[in-house]
């Protein structure tokens, strides 16, 4: 890749901050933008952590052979890197000040944000690695990225509301569950063409589906609760 890390970075960042935009409408009073700010930037520091360990782990790919196999090595990595990601946002959002606090919701999903748009140049450089250069492969790498940045605001402001309402516990693991599936399907991108598109377009629905559910759901019960 051409393009320095920083450059394709803004590839993330930008998506990820009109999706913050569109979120907050409605929450005004409800957060401090100083806040906002540093949770979105903290968020993009641990994102750029989980990715890069992504990449160095690099388990064996799901499909081998276009046989669909599931190593115990793979079931182990799909289960607790769920948990490592989830956690680290956790320990960001359960700090004494953010506990039992309605902000807390929002502040998850900032952190989310940043933190899925962390894995845009690193799936960007991953594909380019492989020897796949072209500007539509590329370009489908950018888009399944989008998935990232939905599912892991889902999760952060999820989080953030098991924190707010005193079950962190309970919403971290329904956090984990739900990202392990999410795990099965990034990892099957490394599979060959015509799965390859398939799967990118469901990681942005499987995000979608999960962002729109908190965004109509979960965080506008901060709005009735007192």
């Amino acid at each position: 890749m051409e393009a320095p890390i920083q450059a394709i970075l803004f590839i993330g960042i930008i998506p990820a901050l009109l999706l913050l935009f569109i979120a907050l409408k409605g929450y005004e009073g409800y957060y401090k933008e100083k806040s906002i700010f540093l949770t979105f930037v903290i968020g993009i520091i641990f994102g750029v952590i989980a990715a890069v360990i992504r990449l160095l782990l690099n388990p064996p790919p799901l499909i081998i052979a276009n046989v669909l196999i599931f190593s115990s090595y793979t079931i182990l990595y799909l289960f607790l890197f769920a948990f490592f990601e989830q956690l680290l946002k956790t320990i960001v959002l359960n700090i004494g000040r953010l506990q039992l606090k309605k902000e807390t919701t929002i502040y998850g999903l900032s952190l989310g944000l940043g933190f899925g748009s962390a894995f845009t140049p690193f799936l960007i450089i991953a594909g380019s690695v492989s020897g796949q250069t072209s500007l539509t492969f590329l370009s489908l790498i950018a888009f399944g990225s989008i998935g990232f940045i939905l599912f892991n605001a889902a999760s952060g402001a999820y989080i953030g509301y098991g924190i707010f309402s005193g079950k962190m516990t309970k919403y971290l693991f329904m956090a984990i569950i739900l990202q392990i599936p999410f795990n099965i399907i990034a990892d099957l991108t490394r599979s060959i063409y015509p799965y390859y598109i398939i799967f990118q377009f469901s990681l942005v629905i499987f995000g979608a589906i999960f962002f729109i559910y908190v965004l109509k759901k979960v965080m506008p019960q901060i709005l009735k609760k007192k």
